[in-house]
């Protein structure tokens, strides 16, 4: 970047075409939203037929694109504000160099150097003439200029010395900008077809990462997310960020922004979707990646080999494979209940509250938004849940949703699945208590931060319930006692035990939870009583009571939940079961409904 084109660098020119941008991104989120929210919702209320659903499959590609749009108009928004920062800084020093020089009459020339005039003490009646100072980055050449300037007798030299070298330096500081910037802005073009494909997510996961990196100084002035903050912080950290920064840290950090405790559901929603579609890509290209399994078994005339090839790459991609199609199944269930908004059951709008394919996964999804519910509910699954089961957990979610708007039909009701913890693989495990003591804190933050949410946007606290399924219930019992009772109980005010080994608590109130608000039900068969007579024989429970015994201090609801899975059970015509429709009275506050045992 030359002088001239530094001179008349403004920085408005690049912010408002970033303004411009994140506007155009907004626009994109909003047709995204109405697609999924109204058109299609709508469709599948009152249509049906294969033409119905090549229209509603269109829709949803169309739907992609404009998240797509979304996401990379974020980055080129927070590219080009980044870029002005860069060399607005640059222009700053520069402006300050120029002002100085001609503060003293000296003049600075087309490309930069500096022209001072005649000065100092005559020598044999002449006054030393005056000269051009041309500025250097280099501290050789720098140290030689100042050594000859200072040797000069005229003593406007050196001061036009370093006027010309401050001037290089904003020049050099500009064009280094000048040239991080264009290839990444360059990089942000997409294809010229209207598919968004794996390549194209998996390439803007990539363009994240490059605008972050050359976007540090400028992300750096903003203030960063308290480190460690509590759910209260994150919340009143976001609400003082301008437009402009949210836009920058959600285009940048949005597995970040998703993960914060605190923050509006909406926002988790936004940057969870694009951590999501962008998991989902890199996951199929690594999957596809991996080299066609080869024959197990070599069949010969009398007798079976296992074929060595075969267990050579088992040994190489067995585990990998499994790991990668169990993720992007639990991904394609989520796709499909963020795609299955209205219908005829009329199911609300979900968010994705968190989300993270690693390992077992995690994974927390709304039914309604539980920033402005009047109830809302928590369900805690147990053992055995994975990624790749989440289907199921998510559907009693949406069943819970649907019991409980048939009472409150006057209310918003928003019902959660909170996969937010390394649940026990299998029933083996789930005799220690080591799972729930790690997840139970975490539940509790989330809780925190729910609450938070909701205070931040209403100015209230809704009516919040928590079921634990199972194991689900000890991570509960775990979360209450990480507080201090009574100082921090769970910031609920039901609690619901389905099918429970045990709460790490011989009464209710140990858990700083108040009575008539503890509720517990059971199944009449033999697999549920195996684990909660498990339970009570290994320890999870307090002094081997558990929430179904009436010292416990619960109230034991009526169930016909025909199995320990059973609980969240309805019918073909969208009719709950006992023990769902006393989940969905406690949800509501219908507690003088509630049949008992």
């Amino acid at each position: 970047m030359d002088y001239a084109a530094l001179k008349a660098f403004k920085k408005s020119e690049y912010t408002e075409a970033a303004d411009s941008y994140r506007a155009t991104g907004d626009m994109a989120d909003q047709a995204k939203a109405g697609i999924e929210n109204q058109i299609t919702a709508s469709m599948r209320k009152t249509l049906q037929g294969v033409a119905v659903d090549a229209a509603l499959f269109q829709l949803r590609e169309l739907a992609k694109n404009f998240h797509y749009a979304q996401v990379e108009c974020g980055l080129v928004s927070t590219a080009l504000n980044a870029f002005a920062w860069d060399v607005d800084a640059a222009k700053q020093k520069l402006d300050r160099a120029v002002e100085d020089a001609e503060s003293r009459k000296f003049t600075v020339g087309a490309d930069g150097s500096v022209s001072y005039p005649e000065g100092g003490e005559k020598t044999d009646g002449k006054t030393p003439k005056g000269g051009t100072a041309k500025g250097t980055t280099d501290a050789t050449a720098r140290a030689i200029n100042r050594q000859a300037a200072n040797f000069d007798p005229n003593p406007h030299f050196p001061v036009a010395q370093e006027c010309a070298d401050r001037i290089a330096e904003a020049l050099k500081e500009a064009t280094e900008a000048d040239e991080k910037w264009a290839p990444k802005l360059r990089s942000l073009r997409a294809d010229d077809d209207l598919t968004v494909s794996e390549s194209d997510w998996v390439d803007a996961q990539a363009d994240m990462g490059r605008v972050g990196e050359g976007a540090k100084s400028y992300l750096d002035h903003i203030k960063a997310p308290p480190k460690d903050g509590d759910p209260e912080a994150n919340a009143d950290w976001w609400k003082k960020l301008s437009d402009r920064e949210k836009s920058a840290y959600l285009a940048v950090h949005p597995a970040a922004v998703g993960a914060l405790n605190g923050l509006p559901a909406e926002v988790r929603d936004e940057a969870n979707r694009t951590v999501l579609d962008e998991k989902k890509a890199q996951y199929r290209q690594r999957l596809d990646a991996i080299p066609k399994e080869p024959e197990r078994f070599i069949i010969f005339r009398d007798s079976v080999k296992t074929n060595a090839d075969w267990v050579k790459w088992n040994s190489k991609y067995g585990d990998e494979r499994e790991q990668l199609r169990e993720a992007l199944k639990g991904m394609d269930a989520i796709q499909k209940r963020l795609d299955n908004t209205g219908g005829r059951t009329n199911v609300p709008e979900a968010y994705l509250l968190a989300f993270h394919p690693e390992k077992d996964g995690r994974v927390v999804l709304a039914n309604g938004n539980p920033d402005t519910a009047d109830h809302t509910a928590i369900y805690v699954p147990g053992t055995k849940t994975h990624l790749g089961s989440i289907e199921g957990d998510l559907n009693r979610g949406v069943k819970l949703w649907r019991a409980s708007d048939s009472l409150g039909a006057s209310s918003k009701i928003s019902t959660i699945t909170w996969f937010d913890y390394d649940a026990p693989d299998a029933l083996a495990n789930a005799t220690k208590d080591h799972y729930a003591e790690k997840g139970g804190p975490d539940l509790r933050e989330y809780l925190d931060g729910n609450k938070a949410a909701h205070q931040s946007a209403t100015g209230s606290t809704a009516h919040t319930t928590i079921i634990g399924h199972s194991y689900g219930s000890t991570v509960i019992g775990d979360g209450a006692k990480s507080g201090h009772w009574p100082e921090g109980p769970l910031a609920v005010d039901d609690v619901i035990a389905a099918g429970s080994p045990g709460m790490q608590a011989r009464r209710a109130a140990d858990l700083g939870i108040k009575p008539g608000h503890m509720w517990a039900e059971k199944a009449d068969n033999y697999d549920d009583w195996f684990v909660r007579e498990g339970g009570r024989n290994v320890g999870l429970g307090g002094d081997r009571v558990i929430p179904t015994d009436k010292e416990f201090g619960a109230q034991v609801m009526k169930s016909d939940a025909p199995d320990h899975g059973g609980y969240w059970n309805m019918d073909d015509d969208g009719k709950p079961s006992v023990s769902l429709q006393n989940q969905a009275r406690v949800i509501v506050g219908e507690y003088g409904e509630v049949t008992l045992e």
